[in-house]
């Protein structure tokens, strides 16, 4: 898929195990994960309220959300993240092996 000029969002490997990875993601304004593909099923936990943009095949999904909201997506899900907030955007990412 197309490159674009967003920022890279930075992502910090806290932990990994035999059974999961931990990293912390954070976005500056405008910042992307860039197009990619969940080989695991995983949990985010929001450290920070705001917006992220879903970039996927299907079509853009702007979602809201608040600091200490968690949700969890399967293995599979494919896509790019943006950071469509007015500051920085933080998550962690358990990924569960």
């Amino acid at each position: 898929l197309m490159a674009t000029a967003r920022p890279q969002a930075v992502a910090t490997r806290l932990q990994e195990t035999d059974r999961v990875i931990v990293t912390e993601w954070r976005f500056a304004v405008g910042a992307e994960t860039g197009w990619h593909r969940h080989a695991y099923d995983y949990v985010v936990v929001c450290l920070t309220a705001g917006k992220l943009l879903a970039e996927t095949k299907d079509g853009n999904v702007e979602t809201p959300l608040h600091a200490g909201q968690a949700y969890a997506r399967p293995v599979g899900v494919e896509h790019n993240i943006v950071n469509a907030s007015e500051g920085e955007f933080a998550f962690v990412e358990v990924e569960l092996k």
